[in-house]
């Protein structure tokens, strides 16, 4: 951004450097001195943890809250400090946020919308939260956006893989560091085609809400685009239990690919009903057939058991990798808590230090300097690698990867196998995608 427009904003930085390795100068606005929504004005600083503790995403939701609880001990100076000390912006030294001891609440999104806004609402009218971060479902990500937005304090997203989180549904107040549909997608499909070829049908079983709309519609592209039919594509109830009744149609489709567009418990519950029917030992149009997961995570697949195995999908992050930054959040996570951690939980801990290092770039809590120091800013040291907050959606851009079910797992943590790590160059697109279209990022709204 500009000097001018920087002005403009009411926004001055002492210099314009923002790349990876190097930590931005404090960042003078003129509305820090002014009143903002919860300003923090005794010894401490708080946050929001709302995240579904019950409902069908609570095993993600519970991971997200260990690693949030980390963060703030990190933040604070206690333990091994994580990955403040792989962190390429080097501004937070471990003695709170702007020398704030870091205290959160935390709320239960119950993996609804309505239950999710009033917990946050709750955080922010009666606890003076000034963050908002979590969740597991991008219908409640959107939700609690929104509330953010009218509320007047930042929103740093956990767990949401919807096209319209950064797209149609954008919010100023709003940033996610998860990928998304199009990038699984633009990930997915040349594996898929190397591993299985380009004549195959499709039939997409699809969680009836955002995240499995947009996510059939990336997966159902990406696919098309190299050969592939999508011969159906049935929505199912979020509440849903038993996928018996959706699985027998599958057979009688000439579909010899059945895409899982479902997350959580219902994965686990629909790919066990597909294997309970016997698909993969079926032959169709001349191929064995196959099942596809298109979004994974760790607590998924130990759930799902053997039933995972060879079954491919796209995760935002694993805890095998082996940058510094994974490495770091791996050791003090398992450290503390007896074994390793989700894409979750990573998602959730690297959010609540972004906020914190945007707060100490800016040199205020007020959102709207805290949104400034996000925008555009490029980092690494936190997982995947180089990564950039784009300004124009506030979508995180970073490497994305390939993962399949192990065929031979050596212990209860060794259930996915990475096939391969996309590079970011590969899952970017344009802000005006028409996956994307619609909607408008707006401006900051500082609240009070």
């Amino acid at each position: 951004m500009s000097k001018s427009n920087l002005t403009r904003r009411g926004l001055l930085k002492t210099s314009a450097v923002a790349g990876a390795g190097v930590a931005l100068p404090t960042i003078f606005t003129a509305s820090s001195a002014a009143a903002y929504m919860n300003e923090p004005t005794g010894g401490s600083v708080t946050l929001g943890f709302n995240v579904p503790q019950t409902g069908p995403y609570a095993d993600e939701g519970n991971d997200e809250l260990l690693a949030q609880k980390l963060a703030v001990e990190h933040l604070n100076g206690e333990g091994d400090g994580g990955c403040l000390k792989t962190f390429t912006s080097n501004a937070l030294q471990g003695n709170g946020i702007l020398g704030k001891k870091v205290e959160f609440v935390t709320g239960d999104t119950q993996t609804k919308s309505d239950a999710a806004r009033a917990s946050a609402k709750s955080m922010i009218e009666k606890d003076g939260a000034i963050m908002i971060n979590g969740g597991s479902s991008s219908g409640v990500a959107i939700a609690v956006q929104g509330l953010c937005q009218e509320a007047g304090v930042i929103f740093m997203a956990g767990l949401t893989h919807s096209n319209d989180t950064t797209g149609k549904d954008k919010k100023a107040n709003g940033f996610r560091h998860f990928f998304n549909g199009y990038m699984s997608g633009a990930a997915l499909a040349p594996v898929l085609e190397k591993e299985y070829g380009k004549d195959r049908r499709a039939y997409h079983l699809t969680a009836d809400y955002t995240w499995g709309w947009t996510q059939q519609e990336s997966i159902a592209a990406a696919t098309e685009a190299v050969g592939w039919e999508t011969v159906n594509n049935v929505l199912t109830p979020l509440a849903s239990t038993d996928f018996s009744s959706y699985i027998t149609p599958v057979l009688n489709s000439g579909a010899d690919v059945l895409v899982l567009n479902h997350y959580g418990g219902n994965m686990v519950n629909s790919l066990t009903n597909a294997i309970q029917f016997g698909l993969l030992d079926k032959e169709v149009n001349g191929k064995d057939f196959k099942i596809v997961v298109p979004l994974y995570s760790e607590l998924m697949a130990a759930g799902a058991g053997a039933n995972i195995k060879g079954v491919f999908g796209s995760m935002n992050w694993n805890w095998q990798l082996q940058d510094e930054g994974t490495k770091a959040f791996v050791q003090s996570f398992g450290e503390k808590y007896g074994k390793p951690p989700s894409n979750s939980a990573q998602t959730c801990y690297a959010q609540t230090l972004l906020y914190a290092d945007a707060c100490e770039r800016a040199g205020t809590f007020n959102p709207c300097g805290v949104s400034e120091a996000l925008e555009g800013f490029e980092f690494d040291g936190l997982g995947n690698g180089p990564t950039l907050y784009r300004a124009d959606d506030h979508q995180c851009f970073k490497d994305v990867l390939v993962v399949k079910g192990a065929e031979n797992p050596t212990n209860a943590y060794d259930t996915l196998e990475i096939v391969e790590i996309t590079p970011r160059a590969q899952v970017e697109y344009a802000p005006d995608h028409p996956m994307f279209a619609g909607g408008d990022l707006g401006t900051c709204n500082p609240g009070a």
